[in-house]
């Protein structure tokens, strides 16, 4: 009987762009794993990445808003969703493989924090070593999922998650292709939630901006999906036309300066930033109050310190901020609320 997998390798062979990566040339696992005999070895990793712990957490995580009331707002989980379909949208036009750009779509942003970049400022401040929630998403992948066992990616998947924001240079077209996707769904989409908060108007958008892009969510999103497309075909390396990119980023700083940084939906970040402060002294503190999974990780690491290392008291500090930094950044954003209630807001007395 023919292996469906080998089936779907061969067809990958014959219809997918020569530049795009091949899942029978896949650089492999960090443990070998045997292949599945239906799944070729992206498509598995995307299966492993949507039925994680960590996954499902997103739909709990900020995006922008902190707390927004209202159904309507993006949260961590649906920015997800957003950069996968137009990842894939490049990935079906360029030919490109699919299942290796959805798993890294699908796993980008899964070590990010509870109330989005605000918490990841302040673990930064508060770790010696640091915290980025690009490395913080391997993490989750290569240490975190399944008790401290991880999930065995592949490397181009790693890779891709690794290297997806800005700054980053990811290996593969389909890496790139999630690298733009990331960019171009949160300035339109917070965009779009912006207008709806009523914190800003569309007419608002400086025009050097709009004649480029559009005076829309939905045209500024066609004009940026087609150009990287049509900048891209047949090419080695996915890109942007220079007007056009020039145009993104001048958006991008605008919602900075307007959204990000500096409008009414940051006023509760100083809040934010009080609150996990706090939760991060109390677990350095109390480390035993952490769930056990991560309690077994922290006493694992402790364990692998000789007693003869002349730097083992900072090595033994910085092993219980990275165990603290873990469990406060797979938080949602309920789930910290809540135990820094329990942990610092009075309850009134009553008799049991």
């Amino acid at each position: 009987m023919s292996c469906i997998r080998e089936e779907l390798e061969e067809l990958e062979r014959i219809t997918l762009s020569p530049y795009a990566a091949l899942s029978a040339e896949s650089s492999g696992r960090d443990t070998y794993e045997d292949p599945d005999d239906i799944r070729p070895c992206y498509e598995r990793d995307r299966d492993r990445i949507i039925h994680c712990k960590a996954f499902r957490r997103l739909k709990h995580k900020t995006q922008v808003f902190i707390a927004p009331e209202g159904d309507h707002y993006r949260t961590r989980l649906t920015h997800t969703l957003e950069v996968s379909q137009i990842a894939r949208t490049f990935g079906k036009a360029l030919r490109l493989n699919e299942d290796l750009i959805e798993a890294i779509a699908l796993g980008h942003d899964l070590g990010h924090t509870p109330f989005g970049h605000s918490g990841e400022r302040i673990l930064n401040e508060l770790c010696h070593n640091g915290f980025s929630h690009v490395e913080q998403s391997v993490r989750v992948v290569e240490v975190l999922e399944k008790g401290g066992k991880g999930l065995n990616l592949t490397k181009e998947v790693r890779d891709g998650i690794l290297n997806h924001r800005t700054s980053g240079h990811p290996h593969t077209l389909e890496g790139q292709a999630v690298r733009f996707a990331d960019k171009i769904a949160y300035i339109n989409h917070d965009t779009d939630d912006s207008i709806r908060a009523g914190l800003m108007k569309e007419e608002e958008i400086p025009r050097e901006i709009t004649d480029v892009l559009g005076h829309s969510v939905k045209e500024r999103l066609n004009t940026l999906i087609h150009d990287v497309i049509y900048s891209s075909k047949d090419k080695t390396e996915l890109s942007m036309s220079p007007t056009t990119e020039k145009a993104m980023q001048a958006l991008r700083m605008w919602m900075f300066n307007h959204v990000y940084m500096g409008g009414e939906a940051k006023k509760e970040e100083v809040k934010v930033h009080r609150m996990i402060r706090l939760l991060f002294k109390y677990y350095m503190d109390n480390p035993e109050s952490m769930t056990k999974e991560y309690m077994v990780m922290l006493e694992n690491a402790l364990s692998g310190i000789s007693k003869d290392d002349p730097d083992k008291e900072n090595k033994i500090l910085l092993a219980h901020e990275r165990s603290v930094c873990d469990y406060i950044a797979g938080m949602t954003d309920d789930y910290c609320i809540y135990k820094f209630k329990e942990y610092f807001v009075p309850i009134g007395w009553q008799k049991f």
